[in-house]
């Protein structure tokens, strides 16, 4: 039987906490599965949710699917009711999707309390239900709503109602477990019990509350799931639901399971990281297979190790999802940390013992002052030059830099900041002022007033992201500072670290590194 996965991101994924996708980002989301070969993409509760319906409406003259199938979500008929005349099945309908997932009740407690109706009742909402979309035409899936809980506290019923969705047509039964409260071994002794007993495909839904939503699915799987449920970033309520990222991952290269279309999982990272930028979360680093510090390494120990053989400190190669691998420079670094993180950089060390001791040492005196490089590579690629050639890249001379903060008296009072910037560029002095909303930013102005005639090309370099951290907090007022930027010029983004004993000297350190190494990057010559 071929594996299926089916991601709920757009519908399950969206209800969590901060998360407000538009139509159009659904839309957007939805290429990029199929553009990676999900098999199935559920796009919302279409009757329920207005933008949902408003999704379906446009996916059907705006999606060209070439590897997924599109699914809605619904719930089964109201309690007494005809499921020909349910407005919401109805609506399930008119979707015009091929596939619909319905949700039904599968705890007799929640039956009973929740929809307030008889064992017998539901069990007569799902046949009924199921079967008039499938008489329609439509494929069925079934969600189990809270399966493993009612399995534990009855499991007889909840059997019945797994069958109940079988005899009358459902092709997945999905067994969902919504509370998140299982862990692996609960998950697989339920699944291999009912997969015993039922020849219909189970699919497997699991939250994350416990932590072991990536195991659960594993877990069911091992016991006879062909179907796997879940979000992109592992996006969900609360503690969010098992990320299709890693259950993939692992499917895919521990397993040896095709789940994906040959060449497709090549592009797993970039996926989630496109649909990060969607949804405007950012990307969380220590994800497996796809964060950014998935294949980072720190230590010197395995750095050593590394350089005679990447594959002694990694599960795989991070280029079969990818992603790639990364050295990180600090205090713990030896000679093959810098050798490493100088070839990732584009620099060959090899063979230069007295530059590899030199800079060693120095980042070790700097992290002793307190600067940091495994957050800050373009701060350390700029050291590392420096070493190399004797001189750190610089496009200008600063002769002198000064801030001045006032406080304009009147209704509110105003805190107005302005810096000032002698330096030399081009072979021209120049003297410019500039004012902002702080002394941070006011130099920024400045600075940058007085090198765009000569270096045009710092208008697409922008300040993204601010840092500051207090090192020796005991020191009250007179303690050191560290600053962190972030600066980006199109996709390119980088880091750089200043250190001082003010706010304003370090950050003064880590904007003219930014500057430096954006245009060093952009090809920039030396004017």
């Amino acid at each position: 039987m071929s594996f299926q996965v089916y991601d709920t991101t757009l519908r399950d994924g969206a209800q969590q906490e901060g998360m407000n996708l538009s139509v159009a980002d659904k839309l957007a989301i939805a290429r990029m599965l199929d553009d990676l070969g999900v098999g199935f993409i559920e796009g919302g509760w279409p009757g329920a949710i207005p933008k949902d319906t408003e999704f379906f409406a446009r996916a059907a003259a705006e999606l060209s699917l070439r590897h997924a199938t599109l699914a809605a979500f619904g719930s089964t008929r109201k309690a007494y009711k005809s499921a020909d005349s349910d407005a919401q099945v109805k609506a399930l309908l008119e979707s015009g999707a091929p596939v619909v997932t319905l949700v039904a009740k599968s705890d007799v407690r929640h039956v009973e309390r929740a929809l307030q109706t008889t064992r017998a009742e539901n069990l007569a909402m799902i046949t009924d239900t199921v079967a008039l979309l499938v008489s329609e035409g439509r494929r069925v899936f079934v969600d189990a709503e809270h399966f493993f809980d009612g399995w534990r506290f009855d499991s007889a019923y909840t059997f019945d109602c797994l069958q109940a969705a079988a005899d009358a047509g459902a092709e997945v039964l999905v067994l969902c477990d919504t509370n998140g409260g299982m862990i692996p071994a609960w998950i697989a002794e339920i699944t291999a019990a009912v997969h015993g007993r039922l020849d219909t495909r189970l699919g497997i839904h699991c939250h994350n509350d416990t932590g072991c939503a990536v195991a659960n699915t594993l877990a069911a799987v091992e016991a006879g799931a062909t179907q796997v449920q879940g979000t992109f970033n592992g996006y969900g309520e609360r503690t969010g639901n098992a990320d299709l990222t890693t259950v993939v991952g692992n499917l895919a290269i521990k397993y040896g399971l095709e789940v994906l279309p040959a060449g497709k999982l090549a592009e797993l990272t970039n996926t989630a990281h496109s649909i990060s930028e969607i949804t405007n979360i950012a990307p969380f680093a220590r994800q497996p297979y796809v964060g950014q510090s998935a294949f980072t390494h720190k230590a010197g120990l395995h750095a050593s190790a590394i350089r005679i053989d990447p594959d002694m400190y990694q599960h795989i190669d991070p280029l079969r999802v990818g992603n790639d691998m990364r050295m990180l420079v600090s205090e713990m670094a030896g000679r093959a940390s810098i050798e490493l993180k100088g070839k990732e950089l584009g620099i060959d060390l090899t063979g230069q013992d007295e530059v590899l001791t030199r800079v060693t040492e120095k980042v070790k005196e700097l992290e002793a002052q307190g600067y940091t490089f495994d957050a800050a590579d373009a701060s350390f690629e700029l050291l590392l030059r420096g070493e190399l050639t004797g001189v750190k890249p610089s496009y200008y001379t600063v002769e002198s830099w000064r801030t001045i903060s006032e406080t304009v008296g009147g209704g509110d009072d105003e805190t107005v900041s302005e810096a000032t910037v002698k330096l030399v560029a081009g072979g021209v002095r120049f003297v410019a002022t500039g004012e902002g909303n702080g002394p941070v930013n006011a130099l920024d102005a400045a600075l940058r007033k007085a090198l765009l005639p000569v270096y045009p090309e710092l208008e697409a370099i922008k300040l993204v992201d601010y840092k500051v951290r207090i090192l020796d907090s005991d020191s009250g007022t007179d303690a050191s500072t560290r600053v962190m930027i972030e600066s980006r010029a199109g996709k390119a983004s980088w880091r750089t670290v200043g250190v001082g004993t003010n706010v304003i000297e370090a950050s003064w350190e880590a904007l003219t590194d930014a500057l430096n190494y954006g245009l060093l990057h952009a090809g920039v010559v030396n004017r």
